[in-house]
């Protein structure tokens, strides 16, 4: 018999099955792990492909009494994840998420590309780095720029240092998104959570890049699955600026790790000058799509622009 695609609510998902899951997928994110939704989400259900064969997380929250999918902070991708998808199967996903959500705005990943009807999927940016090359070979690929700005922070003396404090990190990425629409305290609450729980995994890592009078100026934290570092959190001084330090900061990891089965993901960006940055390091550019369909009723979209 075909396998079919059913819509499991969260207290009946099968976590140890859904976990198997996305640990075998060709395609599989850290994003998608159950204990990294139940993290970051406030509330999500899942729909699941014959038994556990693919499965797609289904993130929501309810407002006005609508209920809608979205896209969790510190979550880059997330979709269908599964071996041996197609078109047709990643259709039926779509087709299978409940009328109930009336509003979908959810980024799928690299592995989801079909052809969607018009008006219902845009394509996202994403930049890799191979690491599994020397580091003078991956040094090569950097730009002028790039180069001159790692140079600068060895001048100034900056050294790079590993497993900073949690807290630093964040309070830094505070500090600078400040006016550009920072998560809330509560993303930031729940990622601190997550971190803890990933750090005794082995699955988390700090950096830090601190002045020789002992300034941290440049901070991020990785994230590790599927032969990938997600460069997920990052938290830069302004004093830092003119230092290189957020160059050296990248420089450094990929310094440490090259020569390993690694690929370095920068999650985004479709932000100009952060392309310009991520790429300027030698990363290879991939899209990804993003889901978003509008069932809301007609009052409901005077409210949404």
């Amino acid at each position: 018999m075909k396998p079919w695609i059913h819509y499991q609510v969260h207290q009946h998902i099968d976590k140890d099955k859904w976990d198997a899951c996305i640990d075998r997928s060709e395609n599989g994110l850290i994003y998608a792990y159950s204990f990294y939704l139940d993290h970051m989400t406030r509330n999500w259900d899942g729909l699941v492909y014959g038994d556990y064969e693919a499965v797609m997380p289904l993130p929501w929250n309810k407002k006005f009494g609508i209920h809608y999918l979205y896209e969790p902070a510190f979550t880059a991708s997330l979709g269908i994840f599964g071996n041996g998808l197609n078109p047709t199967i990643i259709n039926e996903f779509i087709k299978a998420i409940p009328p109930k959500f009336k509003l979908i705005e959810i980024d799928l990943n690299a592995g989801n590309k079909a052809e969607f009807p018009d008006g219902i999927s845009i394509m996202r940016n994403n930049y890799v780095l191979d690491l599994n090359r020397t580091y003078e070979d991956i040094y090569k690929g950097y730009s002028e720029n790039i180069r001159r700005n790692v140079k600068k922070a060895k001048q100034f003396e900056c050294a790079c240092i590993t497993n900073v404090d949690i807290d630093q990190v964040i309070s830094l990425s505070q500090e600078q998104m400040a006016n550009v629409g920072s998560p809330l305290k509560e993303d930031y609450d729940r990622f601190k959570s997550l971190f803890a729980v990933l750090k005794k995994k082995e699955m988390a890592n700090t950096y830090g890049v601190i002045t020789k009078d002992q300034q941290m100026l440049a901070s991020s934290v990785y994230f590790y699955s599927h032969g990938r570092a997600y460069y997920i959190l990052v938290g830069n001084h302004p004093n830092g600026k003119a230092m290189g330090t957020s160059h050296y900061l990248i420089d450094r990891f990929i310094f440490e790790n090259a020569g390993k089965n690694l690929l370095l993901d920068f999650e985004g960006s479709d932000l100009r000058n952060l392309a310009y940055f991520y790429s300027s390091f030698g990363a290879v550019h991939e899209t990804y799509p993003a889901l978003r369909i509008n069932r809301l009723p007609w009052w409901a979209k005077l409210f949404k622009s």
